[in-house]
């Protein structure tokens, strides 16, 4: 499969492993490490990001691709939109069926029946299933959640919200109980001991794992938990703009059916965003490992009835996404192919950075090779080589296929037998670090208004580590459910249905110039070059 000048490069890095093994790479120092996302992160590069002019935040730092979809019009025109006539009327709605939307409705579901979730792919269809490497928790006898909540603020550059992490972290071990008593086919000695690896910028082995596919199986468990219970949804289904009542409480939201164009109207008690992330959005023109509905819908919707966001100035690139073969670029090289041993290495078969170093620093240091000469061309652009070989002769024959099976076989299909072949890897932009502020309970600044999962900012500061987004979606969906249930209980009756808070932002975008035919939420990405709004007209001027 490779290019012939790709296998002259192979030889390099081929006659270079031995020497490699016997050495041990340098971590960076702190100064040293900062110079280097100063110099060649995507975050740092000038002019792609800029002050928000509208909303809650403005003035504040927004990447460019998330500026232009919320300095944009809804697809409703609040002057004159109907919303009287109630489609559903629920105690919770819940806008996402990823493992944060799930396990919120579980959560819920011990105080209310009458939820609904609305997803507009399928029930599990998000960046859950695509999260392969583990996910962290402080459950063994040399760890605690104390040197868990360390690992996560020096990974997140100390800008975390500490109340966010102390929640995190000290939730993470009940986390893993409860999937284990669900039925989650963890990676377990012959005693029944739990294996642990360690995951880029962590001091302990935390990282709880399922083969290459941690995610999927999670996902696979709670979804069927979800099914059983019967709660009610609806699948091909995205939210276009949410409800506020008199008082600007939200209280539902506006669904479009994306089969038949046919709008929904819901009103709710409460209401959860779970809509994940932005991959899809492509930041810079990277590539991207989300699923294909990460069009960070919940930012539009959420901010236009007022809710606040953090850190939307900064995107995280995993620094290993697959740069050849073309069929699947961007996808993702899951980190635990270095933590079994795999390297980093260049066109001549130097390795060039401590392959754990937080994702953030190993991005950039591949930025680096590539832009001083040293990466391998490709079809698309550049990428280094994870020598993965080296997994099978510092783990043993078979490792790859026992820890790595997805991977294996994902490349396999394309003629690369990862156990005798380095792979060309390049960042790939992976996860929102920022999103919309919570609290520790999931609330936002607007009443009845909830957030968990991707779609929240604050947790992870800015750079989140490996293996903390599973333990994130399940820790703070648990803890939306629940809030959901007990705010039942709190929150004053709905009034009147309203989009006031459209019609304000709607006279915000106007005062600034902006073109009444720029709308948003995305709903999907469009790589047909215009065609996709010519397929589906009933988006336009509802």
């Amino acid at each position: 499969m490779y290019l012939d000048y790709m296998k002259e490069s192979i030889k390099k890095v081929e006659a270079t492993r031995e020497k490699r093994i016997k050495e041990t790479f340098p971590k960076l120092k702190a100064e040293e490490k900062q110079e280097l996302l100063k110099n060649y992160h995507p975050d740092y590069k000038a002019g792609t990001v800029r002050e928000i002019k509208v909303g809650v935040n403005k003035g504040d730092l927004v990447v460019n691709e998330i500026a232009d979809i919320l300095e944009s019009y809804s697809y409703l025109n609040p002057e004159n939109f109907k919303y009287e006539n109630v489609d559903y009327d629920v105690d919770v709605l819940i806008i996402g069926g990823g493992g944060a939307g799930v396990s919120a409705a579980l959560s819920a579901f011990e105080y209310t029946k009458n939820i609904l979730l609305v997803t507009k792919l399928r029930i599990g269809d998000a960046n859950t299933i695509m999260a392969q490497g583990g996910i962290q928790a402080a459950d063994k006898e040399n760890d605690s959640p104390a040197i868990h909540y360390l690992d996560v603020m020096g990974g997140g550059g100390y800008k975390n919200i500490p109340k966010l992490v102390y929640t995190l972290v000290n939730e993470g071990p009940k986390i893993i109980k409860w999937l284990e008593e669900l039925g989650v086919m963890f990676d377990k000695k012959e005693d029944g001991t739990m294996i642990t690896i360690h995951g880029g910028g962590t001091s302990r082995k935390r990282m709880h794992t399922c083969k290459d596919y941690t995610g999927m199986e999670i996902m696979r468990v709670i979804r069927d938990d979800f099914f059983n219970k019967r709660i009610n949804y609806l699948e091909f289904t995205c939210a276009i703009e949410l409800l506020t009542d008199e008082d600007g409480k939200c209280c539902g939201a506006v669904l479009l059916n994306l089969e038949n164009g046919k709008i929904l109207i819901v009103k709710s008690k409460v209401t959860i965003l779970a809509t994940g992330g932005a991959g899809r959005l492509h930041v810079q023109g990277f590539p991207t490992s989300n699923h294909y509905g990460a069009t960070a819908d919940g930012l539009v919707l959420g901010y236009r009835a007022g809710a606040k966001f953090v850190y939307l100035d900064t995107i995280q690139y995993h620094p290993t996404g697959v740069a050849f073969p073309e069929q699947i670029l961007g996808q993702l090289i899951t980190e635990k192919v270095r933590s079994l041993g795999a390297q980093l290495v260049n066109c001549d078969g130097e390795q060039f950075i401590y392959p754990l170093e937080t994702r953030d620093v190993v991005a950039s240091a591949i930025i680096r090779e590539c832009i001083k000469g040293k990466g391998i061309k490709t079809l698309s652009g550049y990428g280094v080589w994870l020598d993965t070989p080296l997994i099978e002769i510092l783990k043993g024959e078979g490792t790859i296929e026992k820890e790595l099976p997805a991977m294996f076989r994902q490349f396999l299909r394309f003629g690369i037998d990862i156990r005798k072949e380095p792979v060309l890897t390049y960042p790939t932009q992976h996860y929102q670090n920022g999103g919309i502020l919570i609290n520790e309970n999931c609330e936002t600044n607007v009443f009845g208004l909830l957030a968990c999962g991707e779609v929240s900012g604050g947790v992870h500061g800015r750079n989140r580590l490996m293996g903390n987004s599973l333990l994130d979606i399940l820790v703070f969906g648990k803890r939306a459910g629940k809030r959901a249930g007990e705010l039942l209980r709190e929150l004053p009756p709905i009034k009147k249905l309203t989009l006031n808070h459209l019609i304000t932002y709607h006279k915000e975008l106007k005062e600034i110039g902006i073109d009444e035919n720029r709308k948003s939420p995305k709903i999907l990405p469009d790589y047909r070059k215009g065609e996709f709004q010519k397929k589906l007209p009933f988006l336009i001027n509802l």
